[in-house]
């Protein structure tokens, strides 16, 4: 039986989602006002988002946020995808303190992560200029550098590291809800191990990695903290400039970046949703004519 939804929760939900969307929504609004104010509304315009496309330091580090954003989503997808099913096929004994240890990335403190990432890079790099230069030295064939700085590698390294802990949490449930007979199903019908994971396992397990993918791309694009201590000197994240920004007055350009990277996430996130909800209807026809 379906329980009514009383007047004092749906207003509680109400003023959640105001709460939730109201900044968003005035952040919108005032990326086409005629203005510089945050508060009045002066008319219509658009000269902010051409002059968003004009800003090199905005579009460079926007860029700079999409490919880390990216590439980190994929490699982290990848990465969880097998470490989810690695984990899935351990014994629980084994699989249970090792879950704890993927868990404590995302209930920790983002600065103690940023912190822990650039003592470890400072390190690195450290040890590499003491072993290259002992390179260099018996030989004359390679040469190594042996001044490593930080840059775009060690961002892109460190959105992997924070993201590929919440793809795992993210396909473990659907690889937890899969029969684990319908691989040995499909192998005991001619598939190889591989055939049976792309025909089989995929497919049961894709809404559980589409999931994975969007929170690693909205914690990748959303992150500031340890991409602030990863990212060095000569590289540039959106959140770091917008950072950078409000130690001066905050240009309404900044409005208009955000409510671009708003639009994307929502359209992305309308798209996936039709598309999964199409493919239930059709399972669920299926079933019915196989009935």
């Amino acid at each position: 039986m379906r329980t009514k939804t009383s007047p004092l929760n749906r207003l509680f939900m109400a003023l959640v989602f105001f709460f939730l969307y109201a900044p968003i929504f005035v952040l919108i609004v005032f990326s086409f006002n005629d203005s510089k104010s945050r508060t009045v509304w002066q008319g219509f315009t658009l000269d902010w988002y051409s002059e968003l496309l004009q800003d090199s330091s905005i579009m460079s580090a926007l860029s700079t946020t999409l490919l880390v954003s990216l590439l980190a989503t994929l490699i982290a997808t990848v990465a969880g995808l097998f470490a989810a099913i690695g984990f899935y096929n351990m014994k629980r004994r084994l699989r249970a303190p090792l879950m704890t240890v993927n868990n404590i990335p995302m209930t920790n403190a983002d600065i103690v992560t940023g912190v822990s990432l650039c003592l470890l890079f400072v390190a690195f790099f450290g040890l590499w200029g003491s072993v290259a230069e002992w390179f260099n030295g018996v030989q004359s064939v390679i040469t190594l550098p042996e001044n490593l700085h930080m840059g775009f590698g060690t961002l892109l390294i460190a959105h992997i590291t924070f993201d590929i802990p919440y793809v795992i949490l993210s396909i473990m449930p659907k690889l937890r809800q899969m029969d684990r007979n319908l691989v040995d199903a499909a192998q005991d019908l001619g598939c190889t191990w591989m055939q049976a994971f792309w025909k089989v396992v995929l497919p049961e397990i894709k809404p559980g990695i589409v999931s994975g993918m969007l929170i690693a791309f909205t914690m990748s694009v959303d992150d500031f903290v340890i991409s602030y201590f990863t990212a060095g000197s000569a590289t540039s994240t959106l959140a770091m400039v917008v950072y950078g920004m409000t130690k001066r007055r905050i240009s309404p350009k900044i409005n208009a970046v955000s409510t671009l990277l708003f639009v994307t996430v929502l359209l992305l996130l309308i798209i996936v949703n039709v598309r999964e909800a199409r493919q239930e209807k059709a399972i669920k026809k299926t079933a019915e004519v196989r009935r």
